[in-house]
């Protein structure tokens, strides 16, 4: 049978490498459209933890997970010599920065050769790892021919950004539109096939996986830019005392041309702080170079040096000096609400703050220990004794299981770099500082 209609009829095998945050959302939602989908990941762990129903990704449903287990229709292995039972596999691998801010394609690499060595006739494969536009031609699909296969007749290869916002309440995996750019007609089309299978928010499809790559990246400069843009007017504002968060709710107010964006500590997660970067490198290939992405970066970057600065300024108003102070710190993972810790500014606070000598103990309703750097982290129950011996409770995350009444009512010095005790405050105006 072709692959197409196996497509169509769903009993094609769907095969997921890298059980994160993109793939196992994708591989159970695939479960669930009725595709038997085999997840592939190096972390025996998951693999052990998925075969027994157990969820480790928040936007995942526990119950739906185990009972897609339990029905045999998604199961999870790290021998990938069962690739080649799988019809479709999608690469849903990290795709980091190192240190100098060059893309580290190594694990798309590793797995294409995976996928490279069990490669058959009428086998589709998608990318959805971030990656620079030409990556899925240029690196991709040489891989996959080097054992004689065509694209096109043989085989089908795609790119399909992934669009995950862990805990985002409203959209998930099913209900997001996809993108998809195939190297061929017929590659985009078994592509854009399967995802209208699975999902239920339409599919777009582009004239080659370059476009579909920049979408992705386009997607999140305009955030990386627009967030850098409000980071500098909200340090610009506190030094000419304005108050930022009622300048950005009345440009709000206008029914166009504007879009609210908001300060903090600096931009976390797998996207915003990395995906543009991945630009700014292509782009130098054509001698040419990202000057806004590069600004918007620095300005970013900058964020948790001034957070640390305010702070400073803030226990020195108040006869304190940060080394040996004891700082509470609220939230670590990078956005409100989940218990993600990718990129997230607030590790790099911790660490500027250890730096100068600070005690820091940390309170987060989603983590209750972390590594970082290869030190060991606990952290602390919300009690009123804690924040009463505090010299000062820094606000880096700003989750809603936090009572910040009672942070108020307890604590002497409150630094809220998220706006989250707006509402609150008025009943303690002297003892709140805003970014």
């Amino acid at each position: 049978m072709a692959l197409l209609d196996k497509i169509k009829d769903k009993t094609a095998k769907i095969g997921v490498i890298g059980l994160g945050y993109v793939g196992l959302p994708l591989a159970v939602e695939k479960a669930k459209a009725g595709y038997h989908v085999l997840g592939f990941d190096v972390q025996q762990e998951k693999v052990e933890k998925v075969n027994k129903g157990v969820n480790y990704i928040g936007d995942v449903v526990n119950s739906e997970l185990e009972k897609l287990v339990e029905d045999g229709y998604l199961s999870a292995t790290a021998d990938y010599d069962k690739i080649k039972e799988c019809d479709c596999v999608m690469i849903c691998v990290p795709t980091p920065l190192n240190k100098y801010k060059q893309p580290d394609l190594s694990f798309v690499v590793d797995s294409t050769k995976e996928v490279a060595k069990r490669l058959h006739p009428e086998m589709l494969i998608v990318l959805e790892s971030t990656t620079y536009p030409g990556t899925t031609e240029e690196v991709i699909l040489p891989l996959l021919q080097e054992y004689g296969f065509k694209v096109g007749k043989d085989f089908y290869l795609a790119f399909s950004p992934e669009r995950v916002d862990p805990g985002n309440l409203i959209y998930k995996t099913k209900n997001t539109p996809k993108v998809v750019g195939g190297v061929t007609e017929k590659c985009t089309l078994h592509a854009k096939t399967l995802y209208e299978n699975v999902l239920n928010a339409g599919v777009f499809t582009v004239s080659s996986p370059k476009e579909a790559e920049m979408s992705k990246i386009l997607e999140n400069t305009f955030r990386i830019v627009n967030i850098g843009l409000i980071n500098e007017m909200a340090i610009l504002a506190k030094k000419m005392g304005i108050n930022i968060w009622q300048v950005i709710d009345a440009a709000a107010t206008k029914p166009f041309g504007f879009m609210p964006f908001y300060p903090g500590p600096g931009v976390g997660g797998h996207c915003i702080p990395i995906d543009p970067f991945y630009l700014t490198y292509k782009a130098r290939e054509f001698d040419y170079h990202t000057r806004i992405i590069e600004l918007a970066g620095e300005i970013n970057d900058y964020m948790p040096e001034y957070v640390i600065e305010r702070l400073m300024d803030i226990l020195n108003e108040n006869k304190k000096c940060l080394n040996g102070s004891k700082i509470l710190m609220l939230g670590v993972s990078y956005k409100n609400d989940i218990d993600d810790l990718r990129e997230s500014p607030a590790l790099k606070i911790l660490e500027l703050l250890e730096k100068k000598g600070a005690e820091v103990k940390i309170h987060d309703p989603y983590i209750k220990n972390f590594s970082h750097k290869g030190i060991e982290y606990k952290t602390v129950d919300l009690t009123k004794e804690l924040l009463e011996e505090s010299d000062a409770v820094l606000i880096t995350t700003g989750h809603k299981k936090v009572d910040y009444n009672f942070v108020l009512e307890n604590a002497d010095i409150v630094f809220d770099t998220k706006n989250i005790t707006k509402g609150l405050r008025e009943k303690y105006p002297e003892k709140v500082s805003l970014l």
